[in-house]
């Protein structure tokens, strides 16, 4: 092999890797680049390239020119880009401190998207210094449009606005989100706005999107009640000058500035998403994974005709977080218990987990549960929590109002709380179980969208600022069931809870993220690698080989050269951060990923060496 800074590649061009994004996912390979090069790469000459239109660290997504309004949806202290060794690894541990360490914030405080971009950009910087003097990164900031080249020859990659690609022997994309065509409703919802000189803003990120065209005190339809929604609410509100004051009875009250839209949200659920937990775990943890670890994702794996995820997957998921919730409740609650844990555990593991038709099984655990928790409001019903507003009947828009603030402040009381820490340990169960479900590839979309309304809400002054905004008239609730029809020269909704009643408006904003397939992406260089042969799931999402993110063919075979990692695969994580001490599936796939990548460059050096 060569010395530092040598020869590599064919006719003793250095060996090159690009990797396409530079945001978390990128700037996470490259951190394990650095920790594995020492043992899989020595001294040889390696050329990274960077390709992002937006500065290495934060990306698109996390840059630092952002408003300083909008915030993470997550703690500082439960942010991180550094390994620990609860990550399930063949690469070292290389520890570094979480958000709240670096930038010396309150552990529990919600920082700003500006914060977390500087903090991405010094992770960077950090890495850069990390790696031996031979492997040396360069930043294209550039988008990449094209993949080409033969499999077992060096790749090229084209940039926009550049006349020659790229050579590479190896190329991971780590694109991150991604923007999405219109689809058929969009199109057509578009269309209709565009003859009738109506405002229709579809599935963007809330941050790009141009809101100057919602006018002051305008009515603006809204579907969409996640995080998108909540940057919406943001921006034109404090962003157009709104204020709050807080009351001697800690009450918010909205100030507005006259230039705020009247905004009518709704959604399939008709409800924010829930709170972020405001108490700090205490006690023992559930002994996680318990109904649901490796061994039962091997077995899934392993059938021959594959698997359904409501019938398979999904009572091992149901009785896992069943299990966390109660091993809380008994442990930390035991007077709201009516027998001891060892008989209720026994018990419960001899039962099989809910069905999809709700067999035998489940009628045995709900019999168990009943006898064992007396009060309804200790015991887990995933189904109440996913549709919280089936059944419930307004007789009006007006109605509804008083009903859904009151649904909302109950949600704020209960997630900070400690009394209902059950929640907490629900959530470590929903963790878990994501850790498990990575490696099942493409479930469908019906999970990621539960997870991230149960675990992954806004923070709590957020809904408080809701609560003040429906006050003030300047917000309004539509239910669930939301559906919007374009006639009669405007947008019209209506939904399930408020039956015949309906809004009308002259804007729409969907808030919501583009759901972009392989198909539908605006990324010419996905789609084109999926037209060339790359293989896709049903729901659109590339697929890569789970062992280390090769992409794989339609007929199953990994591409020797081409990697893939991050949500447009169906090797996709929980969220862009990982919480400490939790894993991190993400850092897995990383290393994987990455020592894959020094120890194919590694062997291409050494043949050249030798020819």
């Amino acid at each position: 092999m060569s010395g530092a800074g040598g020869a590599g590649g064919a006719g003793g061009v250095r060996p090159s890797l690009v990797i396409v994004g530079a945001g978390p996912r990128g700037t996470g390979l490259l951190e394990r680049i650095a920790a594995n090069s020492a043992e899989l790469y020595a001294d040889s000459g390696l050329d990274v390239h960077l390709v992002d239109p937006y500065p290495p660290g934060g990306g698109r997504i996390w840059r630092e020119e952002q408003p300083p309004l909008l915030w993470m949806n997550s703690q500082a202290q439960d942010v991180t880009m550094f390994t620990d060794d609860t990550v399930d690894m063949a690469g070292p541990v290389r520890e570094g401190p979480t958000l709240h360490e670096w930038a010396e914030l309150d552990g529990r405080h919600f920082a700003d998207r500006q914060r977390q971009g500087a903090y991405m950009r010094w992770v960077y910087e950090r890495t850069l210094a990390a790696l031996p003097p031979g492997i040396r990164v360069r930043h294209h900031p550039h988008r990449a449009v094209r993949v080409g080249g033969p499999r077992e020859g060096r790749q090229q990659v084209w940039l926009e606005g550049r006349p020659r690609p790229l050579l590479a022997d190896l190329v991971v994309l780590a694109l991150g989100h991604l923007d999405a065509e219109l689809d058929t409703e969009q199109q057509e919802l578009a269309a209709y706005a565009r003859a009738h000189d109506l405002v229709h803003l579809p599935p963007d990120f809330t941050a790009d999107s141009d809101l100057s065209a919602l006018a002051p005190g305008e009515p603006v339809l809204v579907r969409g009640f996640g995080l998108a929604f909540v940057d919406l609410m943001v921006l034109l509100t404090e962003g157009r000058g709104g204020r709050y004051e807080t009351g001697v009875d800690g009450q918010l009250t909205y100030r507005a500035s006259g230039r705020e839209p009247v905004l009518h949200v709704g959604s399939r659920r008709g409800v924010p998403y829930h709170s972020k937990i405001g108490y700090d775990w205490t006690g023992e943890r559930p002994p996680l994974p318990r109904f649901f670890g490796p061994g039962d994702v091997d077995e899934l794996l392993a059938r021959p005709g594959g698997f359904d995820f409501r019938r398979d997957v999904w009572p091992l998921v149901e009785k896992e977080l069943g299990f966390a919730h109660y091993h809380r409740l008994f442990a930390a609650h035991p007077e709201r218990t009516a027998m001891t844990w060892a008989d209720f555990e026994r018990r419960y593991e001899k039962y099989t987990a809910v069905d999809s038709a709700g067999g035998a099984g489940g009628a045995e655990i709900r019999a168990l549960v009943a006898a064992a928790v007396p009060d309804p409001a200790d015991r887990l019903d995933l189904s109440a929590l996913d549709h919280p507003l089936d059944g419930v009947r307004h007789p009006s828009y007006d109605a509804l109002q008083d009903g859904l603030r009151t649904y909302i402040e109950g949600d704020l009381g209960r997630r900070h709380d400690p009394a209902h820490s059950p929640d907490l340990a629900v959530f470590l169960g929903l963790l878990s179980v994501y850790g498990q479900l990575v490696r099942l590839g493409d479930i469908g979309p019906w999970w990621h969208g539960f997870f991230s309304y149960l675990a992954s809400g806004p923070p709590g002054p957020r809904l408080r600022q809701l609560l003040a905004l429906s006050r003030a008239g300047v917000l309004n609730f539509l239910g669930a069931g939301m559906t919007v029809s374009a006639e009669d020269g405007v947008f019209r909704a209506t939904s399930a809870t408020v039956p015949g009643a309906y809004v009308e408006a002259r804007a729409l904003v969907e808030a919501r993220l583009p759901h972009p397939t392989v198909e539908r992406t605006r990324d010419t260089l996905l789609r084109e690698l999926y037209a060339e042969g790359a293989a896709a799931t049903p729901e659109g999402l590339l697929a890569v080989d789970p062992a280390d993110g090769r992409v794989l063919d339609r007929s199953g075979a990994p591409h020797p050269r081409r990697f893939a990692l991050g949500p447009h695969t169906d090797a996709r994580g929980s969220g862009a951060f990982t919480r400490p001490r939790t894993g991190g599936p993400a850092f897995r796939q990383n290393d994987a990923t990455a020592r894959a990548a020094l120890a194919f460059l590694r062997d291409l050096s050494c043949r050249a060496t030798a020819a």
